[in-house]
C-alpha cells in the first residue's frame, strides 16, 4: 500500500494509472474508519483495478461551533484497516495542501442543500461539494463509493456530478449497523453508556415508521407524530429534524409512497446523529 500526502504527486500517480488503462475505484473518508467504511472498501476492491482511499478531515464542512478540533482521528489504525481491505493508494493530505494560501473557489449545489442538514448546518454542503469535487479531480476515479447513511450528502453529490458532467459513477452503499441497530458513525465514540442506549431510538423510530407505512398508514404527519413522541420520551434526545421526503428532491411528502425516505437528525446529549430509511 502506497501512502501519499502531496496533491500533485497523487494526481500524477492516478493520471498515469488511467493512461495505463486501469480502473480506479475511490472511497473518500474523514478517517477514523469503522465497519461501514470497510464495506465501501470491499465493494471498491471488487469494482476497480486500483483502490484509492482518502483520509482528510475537511475543515470547510465544519461550522464555527462544531467538532472540527475534537473530531476523532487515528491514522495508525486507519492505515492498518486500509491494508487489511486491500487498499492500493492512500491520499492523506494536510489542509494546506488542499486549501493553499489564497484559496477562493467553492462549489455550490442549490435547493438540495437548503433543507435538512443544510438548514441546521449553514455552509456545510458547500464544504462537502467543494472537497469532493477536488478529490475527484486529484484521484480521477471511474467509480466513487459513498454510504447511504449520509443520504442528503449522497443526493447532493449525485446532483453535482450530473450538473458538472464529472465522469464518475457514484455508488451508494447500504447503511452498516451495530448488532443492536445503531447506524455506524465515527461520532458514536462521543456517547456515554446511557446515551448509547438512548441513541437506539433513531433505528427504533425507523422500524416503527416502516411498520406503520407497511400496515397501510400513508399520512406522513400521522407517522411523524408517533415518532416525535417516541424520540422525545428519551431524556437525552433533542430532535434537529424529522421528515419524510422524496428521495430525489428531498422535499416533504404529505403521503407516503415508494419514493418516500424518512430522514432524521437527533442530538443525543451533545452528539448529533443522523439516520434514514425508505418506508416501503
Amino acid at each position: 500500500m502506497e501512502i501519499l500526502h502531496d496533491t500533485m504527486a497523487m494526481q500524477q500517480r492516478t493520471l498515469a494509472l488511467r493512461a495505463a488503462g486501469k480502473t480506479i475505484s475511490f472511497v473518500p473518508t474523514m478517517g477514523y474508519l469503522h465497519a461501514g467504511h470497510l464495506s465501501l472498501l470491499r465493494e471498491g476492491r471488487a469494482r476497480g483495478d486500483v483502490l484509492v482511499l482518502s483520509i482528510f478531515v475537511n475543515p470547510t464542512q465544519f461550522g464555527p461551533n462544531e467538532d472540527l478540533d475534537s473530531y476523532p482521528r487515528d491514522m495508525e489504525n486507519d492505515l492498518a484497516l486500509a491494508r487489511s481491505a486491500g487498499v492500493d493508494l492512500v491520499w492523506a493530505p494536510l489542509p494546506k495542501q488542499v486549501y493553499p494560501e489564497g484559496y477562493a473557489t467553492y462549489v455550490d449545489v442549490e435547493r438540495l442543500t437548503d433543507l435538512l442538514c443544510g438548514a441546521s448546518r449553514p455552509g456545510h454542503f458547500r464544504g462537502v461539494t467543494t472537497i469532493v469535487c477536488k478529490l475527484f479531480n486529484v484521484v480521477q476515479p471511474q467509480v466513487a463509493l459513498f454510504g447511504q447513511k449520509d443520504f442528503q450528502q449522497l443526493t447532493v453529490i449525485r446532483r453535482m456530478v450530473t450538473d458538472l458532467n464529472i465522469p464518475v459513477e457514484i455508488a451508494g452503499m447500504p447503511i452498516v449497523r451495530e448488532a443492536d441497530g445503531l447506524a455506524m458513525s465515527s461520532r458514536n465514540v462521543y456517547l456515554s453508556t446511557e446515551q448509547r442506549r438512548q441513541a437506539l431510538v433513531l433505528s427504533q423510530s425507523i422500524m416503527t415508521a416502516q411498520r406503520l407505512a407497511r400496515s397501510g398508514e400513508c399520512d406522513s404527519s400521522a407517522i411523524l407524530a408517533v415518532l416525535r413522541q417516541k424520540i422525545e420520551a428519551e431524556s437525552e434526545a433533542r430532535i434537529d429534524y424529522l421528515q419524510i421526503c422524496h428521495q430525489l428532491t428531498l422535499e416533504d411528502q404529505k403521503r407516503v409512497d415508494a419514493d418516500s425516505v424518512l430522514l432524521l437528525a437527533v442530538f443525543i446529549g451533545k452528539t448529533r446523529l443522523i439516520d434514514n430509511s425508505f418506508l416501503l
